[in-house]
């Protein structure tokens, strides 16, 4: 068996579940208080029919890491969508003190690209910053916040996102931050929410160079980690049944959460450059 990944980095202690009470399957209540936040059960499936997690990648400003993770997640039909945690979009300028400032949520991609490229189209291909954007205008229409998340408020206003399909809900199974300062925003933006849909999330961490290389790289080790995580989630949703998995129940995850440290550990000797972190928290 696998040494508990826990046990050679960083790690938060796995909160206890919030006091159990009843949660429509089909209904969750938003973070507004309203109960317009409809979670339909995730009919995303493989061309073989196999049942998907939902996935959530996030990095610093939405751009490269978790852009590329998205990407490849997206390509491989697994339903995602994708956040930066900073407080605005920065890009490299000319220089390390002019960098390029946007706004999450309003500034699209393509505005990005084509502001960029009148800047100084020269500077900019070269770095690969407007072949990032080409590649993200392509996936998504804009960079999004996390802490601007309404968890379980419904997604359906996207549907020019690739990988928008299965996440209309606005609910995941598994986040993936690609840096730990990410991570531990993401950590702390959860427990400050309260859990208001009793529902379990596992949170990691794939550090990953901010460079366009390692971005790749990283993208096709988070794929890995998700085809693990899913290839558990059939079995354990085999055995529990769909009706109350799909719903998000404690109870019924609590077989394939007792499981993600050994997918974690097996994990990690493949990837050993990129070190992990991993907790369970709630929505």
């Amino acid at each position: 068996m696998s040494a508990d990944p826990r046990l050679r980095s960083k790690a938060v202690p796995v909160p206890p579940p919030p006091p159990p009470e009843e949660v429509s399957e089909q209904i969750q209540v938003g973070l507004d208080g309203s109960n317009d936040a409809v979670t339909p059960p995730n009919d995303k499936k493989s061309s073989d029919g196999g049942y998907k997690l939902k996935f959530c990648t996030v990095c610093a400003s939405n751009n490269n890491r978790s852009m590329e993770a998205h990407l490849q997640l997206s390509s491989a039909q697994y339903p995602v969508i994708s956040f930066g945690t900073g407080s605005l979009v920065r890009l490299p300028g000319p220089s390390i003190t002019q960098p390029n400032v946007y706004a999450f949520n309003t500034t699209t991609y393509d505005a990005m690209y084509r502001e960029l490229e009148s800047k100084d189209a020269r500077l900019y291909r070269a770095n690969g910053i407007l072949n990032m954007l080409d590649r993200n205008r392509h996936t998504k229409r804009y960079p999004e916040r996390w802490q601007d998340w309404r968890v379980g408020a419904p997604r359906t206003s996207h549907k020019e996102d690739k990988g928008a399909s299965g996440v209309e809900g606005g609910v995941v199974d598994v986040v993936i931050t690609c840096e730990e300062r990410c991570w531990d925003a993401v950590v702390d933006d959860l427990l400050s929410r309260g859990s208001p849909l009793n529902r379990p999330v596992h949170v990691f961490n794939v550090d990953i160079k901010d460079n366009h290389e390692e971005a790749l790289v990283g993208g096709k080790a988070i794929l890995d980690l998700a085809t693990r995580l899913n290839d558990a989630a059939n079995e354990e949703r085999a055995l529990k049944g769909p009706r109350s998995w799909d719903a998000g129940h404690g109870a019924a995850r609590v077989g394939f959460d007792e499981r993600v440290p050994d997918i974690l550990g097996e994990w990690q000797e493949k990837w050993p450059g990129l070190p992990a972190l991993w907790t369970l928290a709630w929505f």
